[in-house]
């Protein structure tokens, strides 16, 4: 998930907010789903409104197309005209006219960078942005876009030897503190990427090997000195003259905003209810990937839906919450666990609940701005979750309870709707009692009469009641997650309870 940046776009108090397990839209009219948009753009209507031309488009141009009735967007250089889409927009008409007549990218990319929208707004396509020229001074050459002079001697760098089994490629990185989360590796066909995560940037090793290589292959790091080791198996016993023949993005270091996501084919191998609406799907990684989701971190998933690609996000989960009568059944680092609620209006989901066992999903990168640091340097943490809006407390409570000793309290509210829909309750009920530093409270907004718990919605005075310092000066993590209205009621009754933004985390995708 990722949190809520400052003057983000949208808005904290737009509609169009997603949180996990919940989605912020507008009621769209009949007739305007995802799918009726679908049929729409293969009916043959002309959407550009160009006849099937494709025009170079100036800044002027753009510009004067600024209206709802009129509106074209500039995203990486092309230009749409989202004038047809207006009315199926699931965040509403005033989303899209943020960006009416303008270069879009950045707010784009603040909300919305996982949406294939070369795929979705494709016969809307106008034509590209005329090239703007730029005059440089005389004898001068116009600057290039680099991440800045003085992260030139931080940029990683590798090398490579081998023997006559082995190819062992060394990226160093040099940073004092890598970790597995930050090495992302995959080798389909010859094809290898290697991508070393720092910071809000990363470094990209992307190269077609010279020759074939076997499906295992073995990472180390050296992590107080930054080195990465990358060992291949030779499929044969061959000299190789180079390592392979760089792409295009081979050995760069740049910002992670501006990188397209990757994604890897995974397989579901199980399936299995959680409640009557919910499915724990178990998906595992090709053997020849390297990939470890970060706590608090979340992945896209990627489908072909009627012929268009249709992408959403989901925060992974462990198999089952860490309780001593219970041992994983396989080693967690070849597998993913999504905990999805399937809608049965919903496209996407439906379209995941009808996967057979053995099929193939694409899944993309981790992304996130969650720090584990945030919990490590905390004395109180406190949980809210509503509804699948409980997916990242799950990685987040076995962290905190088995690797951060300083915390005096992990208390858990969970809002759900019946006690029929509260997502791993038994487990959560074993868990306060394995562990004396964690207390879950249920809170249900429609419970059946014999209920003798909490009911009712978030609100400033229950929140009052159950989120409290340990002590009056102790240090206070507060996540929150669950459907867009519910996060941002929420943090704004935490802000007017007294806490700041630094000790407010809000899950958002």
């Amino acid at each position: 998930m990722l949190n809520v940046p400052p003057q983000a776009f949208p808005t904290p108090s737009s509609q169009q907010r997603v949180a996990a397990g919940g989605r912020g839209k507008v009621p769209l009219k009949p007739g305007r789903s995802l799918m009726d948009w679908i049929r729409l753009t293969k009916s043959g209507k002309d959407m550009a409104g160009l006849k099937g031309r494709l025009i170079e488009v100036t800044e002027d141009e753009l510009a004067k197309h600024n209206k709802k009735e009129d509106c074209w967007i500039c995203i990486r250089g092309f230009v749409y005209n989202v004038t047809p889409y207006m009315e199926y927009h699931p965040g509403g008409e005033d989303e899209l006219m943020k960006a009416a007549g303008t270069d879009g990218t950045d707010l784009f990319d603040q909300v919305h960078r996982w949406v294939n929208y070369e795929s979705m707004l494709k016969e809307c396509l106008v034509g590209r942005m005329a090239a703007k020229l730029i005059g440089a001074p005389k004898g001068m050459l116009p600057e290039k876009k680099v991440l800045g002079a003085s992260s030139k001697d931080l940029t990683p760098s590798y090398d490579w030897f081998q023997t006559d089994s082995l190819i062992t490629i060394v990226i160093y990185t040099k940073q004092k503190d890598m970790n597995a989360e930050l090495v992302i590796l995959d080798c389909e066909d010859k094809r290898l990427r290697g991508e070393i995560i720092v910071d809000d940037s990363s470094y990209l090793l992307e190269v077609d090997l010279d020759q074939a290589i076997q499906e295992d292959m073995a990472v180390n790091i050296a992590e107080k000195v930054g080195k990465v080791e990358i060992i291949l198996k030779k499929k044969d016993k061959v000299h190789w003259k180079i390592l392979g023949q760089p792409l295009e993005n081979h050995n760069t270091f740049m910002k992670r905003t501006d990188r397209g996501l990757f994604y890897r084919k995974c397989k579901l191998v199980s399936k299995t209810e959680v409640t009557h609406d919910t499915k724990l799907f178990c998906l595992l990684l090709p053997k020849s990937t390297h990939l470890r989701v970060p706590t608090g971190q979340h992945v896209y998933l990627k489908q072909i839906i009627a012929g268009t690609e249709v992408v959403k996000p989901y925060t992974p989960v462990l198999p089952f919450l860490p309780l001593d009568f219970q041992e994983p059944s396989c080693h967690d680092s070849a597998y993913i666990y999504l905990m999805i609620k399937i809608y049965s209006c919903g496209l996407f989901t439906q379209a995941l609940d009808h996967l057979q066992i053995g099929d193939y999903i694409s899944v993309s990168n981790p992304e996130g701005s969650f720090k584990k640091s945030q919990v490590q340097t905390s004395e109180d943490l406190f949980l809210l979750a509503a509804g699948t809006g409980f997916t990242p407390m799950v990685k987040l409570l076995n962290f905190a309870l088995t690797e951060v000793s300083c915390l005096r309290t992990v208390k858990l509210i969970f809002f759900n709707r019946t006690e029929d829909d509260i997502l791993w309750r038994n487990q959560l009920e074993q868990l306060a009692l394995k562990d004396e530093r964690f207390e879950v409270q249920f809170i249900l907004s429609q419970p059946i009469r014999d209920w003798v718990g909490k009911q009712g919605m978030i609100s400033s005075s229950l929140l009052s009641e159950f989120v409290k310092r340990s002590r009056k000066d102790s240090k206070v993590l507060i996540c929150i997650c669950g459907p867009a209205p519910f996060t941002e009621q929420g943090v704004q009754y935490l802000k007017d309870l007294g806490y700041s933004q630094e000790e407010v985390h809000p899950f958002i995708a």
